[in-house]
């Protein structure tokens, strides 16, 4: 059975480390072959607007827009029903390759066998 990593980020740039450490645990897990999804909730959000994670900079981390990258190449990116709805972003404004999904396929995502989530 293949583990899966489930990674939601709540932390946007008003918390850049938070969020930071989300994305890289994505990209690097994905980069060792771990089937990852990714959540993006709260002001994480934005991340999935075109131009906004090159927006993003954190000294000593590397580009949001390159980890972002990383993660839609070889797993999920979802962004929270809610969260897009609060912030008035509709499902034709994201990046190619982001999904918007609810709390129920959040909760199927980390109840399934093998799956490991964090939450930022």
């Amino acid at each position: 059975m293949q583990r899966t990593l489930v990674v939601k980020t709540t932390a946007g740039a008003d918390f850049p480390e938070r969020c930071a450490q989300a994305f890289t645990v994505a990209a690097t897990a994905v980069a060792s072959g771990v089937a990852v999804s990714l959540w993006l909730t709260g002001e994480a959000s934005w991340f999935a607007v075109p131009g906004r994670a090159e927006d993003f900079e954190l000294d000593g981390s590397a580009p949001l827009v390159t980890l972002l990258t990383a993660v839609l190449g070889g797993g999920l990116v979802t962004l929270c029903t809610q969260c897009a709805a609060r912030r008035g972003i509709s499902a034709d404004q994201v990046l190619a390759g982001v999904r918007v999904a609810g709390a129920a396929t959040f909760v199927e995502e980390v109840m399934a066998d093998g799956a490991q989530a964090l939450v930022y």
